[in-house]
């Protein structure tokens, strides 16, 4: 695969996260969110079934291979969505907004501590960019007035806050290692058995939670239209925005694409304005542009660029 198509694929799965992240907010309204994402699971696995079989030509699954697969799963699955929505509870959406944009950042060091990836000074300029136009957005009059107009339900002088925005911290981290982890997996793995063996482990996971919330629920409170979204919903997160972000991980070193996460909150802000009838303020685009700015920093053709040495796999 060549690079743009390698950029594309890294794009769009994060576009779709932004996407399904805003249209999911009536699903949560109505499902438990263990429940919720014990359904997204089933219903990923479900159409995955055959991306299970091993291929042929595919070497045999190596101890290591399956640590690392578990490890993508409870980090990137489990553990991100549990810190993320724990956190959020107990914090604002503005420091939430904060601590997120450090994504890029995060992806970067950690690639370079643990994959010995060279970061160029371009892309460390590409992830400042992602960094400073999320965290303006966070910052920005607008989410301000929304705080105050929701009024404000965290109590800032609580114990809590600061436990809130260490699980945040705890969210990116988790973030930052599915990046990382996922790049050392596309060394041995094709994106389809990752994909899907990952959502395996995710559903064994989540589903005595999902069993315990599923007792006792009335399913018949649900409408037609929130299982339609539900579909899209399972699809979406289990399986297109996994298996494009690891197609895009075999060609593009893990520091470049974390860039690329900065499409989840600039997608999700789009959705907003023409699904939901949001606003955006002049601020707000003025930030989108600094991070859409960190993209195309770090995808220009560089010069003297060589071909890029292929990826030796898990040490």
């Amino acid at each position: 695969m060549n690079r743009i198509m390698a950029y594309a694929c890294l794009a769009l799965s994060m576009c779709l996260v932004g996407s399904y992240v805003a249209l999911s907010k009536p699903l949560v309204a109505v499902l438990p969110v263990f429940l919720l994402g014990w359904l997204r699971f089933g219903i990923g696995g479900l159409a995955m079934l055959h991306w299970l079989k091993k291929p042929s030509l595919e070497v045999a699954i190596s101890g290591q291979t399956r640590r690392l697969l578990f490890l993508e799963s409870f980090l990137g699955n489990f553990l991100f969505t549990i810190f993320m929505l724990s956190g959020v509870s107990m914090t604002s959406a503005v420091a939430a907004g904060v601590i997120m944009a450090s994504i890029p950042a995060a992806v970067a060091v950690l690639s370079w501590l643990f994959l010995r990836e060279r970061v160029s000074a371009r892309v460390w300029g590409a992830v400042a960019c992602a960094v400073i136009g999320i965290a303006l957005v966070s910052l920005s009059k607008q989410e301000f007035i929304a705080q105050a107009t929701k009024g404000m339900t965290t109590n800032f002088l609580s114990g809590n806050t600061w436990l809130g925005n260490l699980l945040l911290v705890g969210a990116v981290l988790c973030e930052a290692s599915y990046a990382v982890i996922g790049k050392k997996l596309t060394g041995v793995l094709s994106p389809k058995r990752i994909t899907a063996l990952i959502n395996l482990w995710g559903f064994a996971l989540i589903t005595p939670l999902g069993l315990w919330m599923a007792w006792g629920f009335d399913f018949s409170r649900v409408q037609p239209s929130n299982w339609l979204l539900l579909l899209f919903y399972s699809l979406a997160a289990s399986v297109w925005t996994v298996w494009l972000w690891m197609t895009g991980l075999k060609t593009i070193p893990a520091n470049q694409a974390g860039v690329f996460t900065v499409m989840l909150p600039v997608s999700a802000a789009a959705v907003g304005v023409i699904a939901l009838g949001e606003t955006l303020s002049r601020m707000q685009a003025g930030a989108f542009s600094i991070a859409l700015a960190g993209v195309v920093l770090a995808t220009l053709p560089e010069r003297c660029q060589g071909k890029p040495a292929p990826y030796a796999g898990p040490r």
